[in-house]
């Protein structure tokens, strides 16, 4: 069982924390409406403010009633769930591998996945099966074999850091030996992408309904074990077993989005990252980073769509493109002993 602080500075430090996180939520969430909203209106059929409101409670012009419902709304939707999904995931796994690097993109989860995917995709061209389906199964077998081989604390990092670059090997061949066509569409997957995605939001909402809640309550856990394992487990927290649940529920949440959008970088490392920054709290904040990682996929997704005049970029691209820089000034942060 975990204990909460009994003195009466603990108590007020925890409720300041409690403060803050829940504020930060609740800008973030505003945040992210107000992107909701400039997505809606905006696009190649620009919308003003004033017809939003008709067209969404069943009025308005059918042709805009169809790109709003049929288009934009699901992808919003879409970019929202996988964001969080991936803000949480990314949450809980550095708390439980006590890393501030550790991330399902880093550790091979999400390699895992799109070679699930490019099985299904360039090997067995089954109708039946898709590529998100493959990704889910695909990131199971590699959370199963890091877990086996790793554990749940600092070797988990290196075992999926091994494991990520035996599977981009893997990859790179099954990429090579298909055919043109085939390999242009793995390739697109690849990179994470939000278009067409929209079938796939009554599913991820589900999951997130169910997993989300759960993995708020691991994180009550693991806010006693940040503070050392030896130290928990005196208080009676079986250490263990919140690490393994936590990253259990961790690799769900990346499954979830990685079937949703593709293999979408750097969104899982950032966003618990800028939650800490945003709170200045050490424990793990999942709802706060939930809603971090959905605004940050939302705005990614925007840019993607405006970056280059007449295309449409990849979200992954902006994202790694984006988070690739962020993890350049966290290195360099902690290598010159500056705080994060």
């Amino acid at each position: 069982m975990t204990t909460a602080p009994t003195s009466g500075p603990g108590r007020r430090t925890l409720r300041r924390q409690t403060r803050r996180a829940t504020l930060a939520c609740v800008v973030v969430l505003a945040l992210s409406a107000g992107l909701a909203v400039a997505a809606l209106a905006s696009g190649r059929y620009a919308t003003p403010l004033h017809e939003l409101w008709p067209v969404l409670t069943g009025g308005g012009d059918p042709g805009l009633r169809f790109v709003l419902f049929e288009l934009r709304l699901p992808r919003i939707g879409t970019a929202l769930a996988v964001g969080a999904a991936l803000g949480a995931a990314g949450a809980l796994f550095q708390s439980a591998s006590r890393n501030p690097l550790g991330s399902p993109d880093i550790v091979g989860f999400t390699v895992g996945a799109a070679t699930g995917a490019l099985v299904v995709l360039l090997v067995l061209h089954d109708t039946r099966l898709t590529p998100a389906v493959g990704a889910v199964l695909g990131g199971a077998a590699v959370a199963t074999a890091a877990l086996l081989l790793g554990g749940t604390g600092q070797r988990l990092i290196l075992v999926g850091i091994g494991l990520s670059a035996l599977l981009t090997s893997v990859n790179a061949y099954l990429l090579t030996r298909a055919e043109v066509t085939d390999a242009q569409n793995a390739a697109v997957w690849l990179v994470g992408s939000l278009n067409g995605s929209g079938h796939h939001l009554p599913l991820l909402l589900g999951a997130l309904a169910a997993l989300l809640p759960l993995s708020v309550l691991a994180a009550r856990g693991l806010r006693l074990i940040e503070n050392g394992g030896d130290k928990a487990l005196s208080l009676g927290v079986p250490v263990r077993r919140q690490r393994l649940t936590a990253t259990a529920l961790a690799v769900a949440l990346t499954a979830v989005g990685v079937a949703g959008a593709g293999p979408v970088g750097f969104v899982a490392l950032a966003a618990p990252h800028l939650a800490r920054r945003l709170t200045r709290v050490a424990a793990p904040l999942v709802t706060t980073s939930a809603a971090l990682g959905a605004a940050l996929l939302l705005a990614a997704d925007q840019l993607a769509q405006r970056l280059v005049p007449g295309q449409q970029l990849p979200v992954g691209a902006v994202t790694g493109v984006l988070g690739g820089g962020y993890l350049a000034l966290v290195l360099a942060w902690t290598w010159r002993g500056r705080p994060r």
